[in-house]
């Protein structure tokens, strides 16, 4: 099952998503395949990050649940919220 996972970081907080980068994407590495996509959040005039959606499939929820509580970012104290919601790929279709 596929599940979008949505981050919102806390205000004034770029000096811990930058000193957790490298830990954080080697971490999404090691999940091969199941990552389906993965990039930060931006403001408007997409000069800074402002948090992190990733769609991630796992068996089930507490899989995803696992996943991101031991995200180096979360482990950092770098978001102000999560939410993970179970999703479904309707388009593009994929070639039959």
């Amino acid at each position: 099952m596929h599940f979008i996972i949505t981050c919102t970081d806390r205000q004034g907080s770029g000096d811990v998503r930058a000193a957790n980068r490298t830990a954080h994407l080697a971490y999404l590495e090691s999940f091969g395949d199941k990552i389906f996509a993965a990039g930060p959040t931006l403001t408007d005039d997409g000069s800074a990050m402002t948090g992190s959606v990733l769609i991630v499939e796992f068996d089930d929820r507490a899989g995803a649940e696992r996943f991101s509580a031991d995200d180096p970012y979360a482990k950092a104290g770098l978001f102000e919220s999560v939410t993970i919601l179970p999703w479904r790929k309707v388009l593009p279709k994929s070639p039959a």
